[in-house]
């Protein structure tokens, strides 16, 4: 377990006795809560999630930032709290010294949940899709603080992909820049997170959560720094036309340039524009594929820590 200087980490009780005893547990991120749903829609994805975990006898572990305090697993209070109170910050790794500095309140990005997820000593993290290279990023140089974290911080992270709103091909880029290896489960194509398919290969593909548990354990008893990208389909009958959901992406976008919206703010902008767009159907799908990779990484984690 990483070593911290101060007790910043409050872990619920369930999940010390996960991580003290070897249990299978996973991770999961606080802002598709704050940032990524409304509510109540939020607290009724968030806990059908750790409902779905502890069916496969898994345990969950919701993380957040509450009065400066890393929370390691989520009571019912703290998961109402994070889902009603606004103004809630948007934490990644850059973040987080202000914030718990401050005592303030935060969602977990990617980034931050792989990082207190290894000071915990969690080994799997299980979101709906991680952050990328935005479109326009020559330009902008808008580039997530998901991907170097995944290049430094030793966690699986199970996804449906980059978000469609990134430029894909860039995004598989930098993770090949990174060191980063990207699994495709039963896939020879990355996922596009609301699409099935995105038409770009990815490096490896495993069709067994038991070789891709090896492949984690022997990366890390390598000395090989950095997480393992696990990217999981959509299933087939939620996945949506990838020519309509890039329509809608387009839209989104050139709203967003009217309005001036960038930086942390453009992400959550773009999927509340996309559910608008879509007429809900964006939202659904976003449900269904982060239910999928929270089954996946439930199967992954009882392997990895048989």
């Amino acid at each position: 377990m990483m070593k911290i200087k101060f007790d910043f980490l409050d872990i619920k009780p369930e999940v010390k006795e996960a991580i003290d005893e070897g249990k299978p547990i996973i991770s999961l991120e606080s802002t598709i809560i704050s940032h990524g749903m409304p509510y109540p829609q939020n607290v009724e994805t968030a806990k059908m999630l750790e409902n779905l975990a502890r069916e496969k006898n898994v345990v969950p572990a919701t993380i957040a930032v509450i009065g400066g305090k890393i929370k390691i697993g989520l009571n019912e209070d703290d998961l109402e709290f994070i889902a009603k109170t606004k103004n809630i910050v948007k934490a990644s790794r850059r973040d987080i010294s202000y914030v718990i500095s401050q005592k303030l309140n935060a969602a977990t990005t990617v980034s931050a949940t792989m990082i207190f997820s290894a000071m915990a000593g969690i080994k799997i993290f299980a979101t709906g899709g991680i952050g990328g290279v935005h479109r326009g990023a020559e330009k902008n140089f808008d580039i997530s603080a998901d991907l170097q974290e995944l290049s430094r911080t030793n966690v699986a992270v199970v996804c449906a992909g980059a978000k469609a709103i990134l430029d894909l091909k860039l995004t598989m880029e930098y993770l090949e820049t990174m060191g980063v290896p990207v699994i495709g489960y039963r896939t020879d194509q990355l996922p596009a997170f609301y699409s099935k398919d995105s038409g770009l290969k990815v490096p490896f593909r495993l069709d067994s959560v038991a070789d891709i548990a090896g492949l984690m354990k022997t990366k890390w008893d390598l000395g090989l720094s950095g997480g393992v990208l696990i990217t999981n389909p959509i299933p087939e009958e939620f996945s949506m036309d990838s020519s309509y959901i890039n329509k809608s992406i387009d839209k989104a976008l050139i709203k967003a340039k009217e309005l001036n919206i960038e930086g942390k703010q453009l992400t959550p902008f773009l999927l509340e524009e996309i559910k608008n767009i879509t007429e809900g159907k964006s939202l659904d799908s976003n449900i269904e594929l982060v239910k999928n990779n929270v089954l996946l990484a439930c199967e992954i984690s009882k392997q990895y820590y048989s």
